[in-house]
């Protein structure tokens, strides 16, 4: 199994216009402050880990189409995020765990780490999420 691998990564820039788009969709407010929206934190590490989440998953020798499932999201905010500013984008496996299943039969623990740093190095969110890839062809009969 996998122990531990690093992503390529990227940079991405949390726009005024995509922030106040999200915000409208949820009900929320703009911030008069210029900080973005908490949830950018996984949707700027998502998009920009480089990698998608099919090759995410062919590294776990999972295919996407049976069906990834998020467990668990835990995220630290060092600071805020804020619009207008770019964060680069990093990340690694952390751990890729078989596990006994009653629904499944067998399923994988994806465990990975995301992190968004300022240009100078300087890590302002990182998140480790936890994905479930159940095994079903090792479903007992």
């Amino acid at each position: 199994m996998i122990t531990q691998r690093s992503f390529p990564g990227g940079r991405y820039r949390i726009t005024r216009a995509e922030d106040a788009a999200l915000r409208e969709a949820i009900g929320a407010g703009p911030d008069p402050d210029g900080r973005a929206h908490p949830i950018f934190y996984y949707i700027a590490s998502q998009a920009e880990m480089g990698i998608s989440v099919a090759d995410l998953c062919a590294l776990c020798d999972f295919d996407v189409a049976d069906g990834p499932m998020m467990a668990t999201s835990k995220v630290e905010f060092a600071d805020d995020l804020r619009v207008e500013h770019d964060y680069d984008v990093s990340g690694e496996i952390l751990s890729l765990v078989r596990k006994p299943s009653r629904t499944f039969g067998a399923l994988d623990l994806l465990t990975y780490r995301l992190t968004l740093s300022e240009a100078g190095g300087r890590a302002v969110v990182s998140c480790v999420n936890e994905w479930v890839l159940p095994r079903r062809e090792d479903r007992a009969s």
